[in-house]
Formats: structure tokens, sequence, C-alpha cells
């Protein structure tokens, strides 16, 4: 049954890099595309690779989401599975917290590819790359939370 977890755990966190690759290239498309002045042809491009990214990002948050729950719960569904998930767990409270604001990030940056399609406007290219760097400081604390589990 470890094996098991093992494969869970490890499908857990390819989902989660394909997820975070997506977290993190969107905001670099979006200052992109407000550097791009008026070429449509690049603007079009960029749009288009905006959107498919948005959407592989979604379904691999979903896929990652969906192998979390059962790390976090299969040891009750499945005799003999393992949890991560001791006492005291207030480390995956505050991590699930940052995961839940990297998803919001991630969400408002992919309202900001669509509104482009309705002919919304972008916020500054600077204020872009300070959005675009956000996700940085997040991951590292999630990470950091769950090697140290502090709490």
């Amino acid at each position: 049954m470890y094996a098991t977890y093992l494969w869970v755990k490890s499908f857990h966190l390819l989902f989660v890099v394909a997820w975070m690759s997506s977290v993190f290239y969107l905001p670099r498309i979006l200052v992109n595309l407000a550097e791009a002045g008026d070429e449509p042809a690049v603007r079009a491009r960029l749009a288009l690779m905006g959107r498919r990214l948005y959407r592989f990002g979604h379904t691999m948050f979903g896929l990652a989401a969906l192998l979390g729950v059962v790390l976090w719960l299969g040891y009750r569904v499945v005799d003999g599975f393992p949890t991560m998930v001791g006492s005291p767990a207030g480390w995956l409270h505050a991590k699930l917290a940052l995961v839940a604001l990297l998803l919001a990030h991630f969400i408002v940056a992919g309202r900001w590819v669509k509104g482009l399609d309705k002919g919304r406007g972008l916020p500054s290219s600077k204020a872009l790359r300070i959005f675009n760097e956000l996700p940085v400081l997040a991951l590292l604390v999630i990470v950091w939370l769950v090697l140290a589990k502090p709490f």
C-alpha cells in the first residue's frame, strides 16, 4: 500500500509543478501583452497563448487538488494507506491558505486574459511585473511549510 501512496504523491507533485509553471508564465504573457503596443498579430498570438495556458493550468490544478485530497483523506478510505497529516496540522492549514491565494492570483491573471477579448485593458507592465513575482514568494513559504511542518 505504501507504493500506491508514493505513486499518488509523485503524481500530485507532478501536477503541482505543471500548475505552478502556468502560475509563473501566465503573468509573463500579460507583461508581454502590455508591452506589445499596436502589433495586432503579436497581441493575438500572446492572447491565444494566454487562453490556452489558462485552460491547461486549470486542468493541472484540478488534478493536483484531487490527488491532494487523496493524500489527505486516503487513509480513511483505503486500509493501510498512510497519512501525511498528523497532529498538529497547522502547517497544512497555512499551506492550503497560501494555495488558495495562489489560485486567486491565477484566476485574476486568467480574467485579465479573458478581458482582452472584451476590449478591456491591462494594468501597467510595471504592475504586472510585480504581480508576476508574487507567486515565487508564496511557493517558497509553501515548500518550507511542507518540509519543516513547523506547527
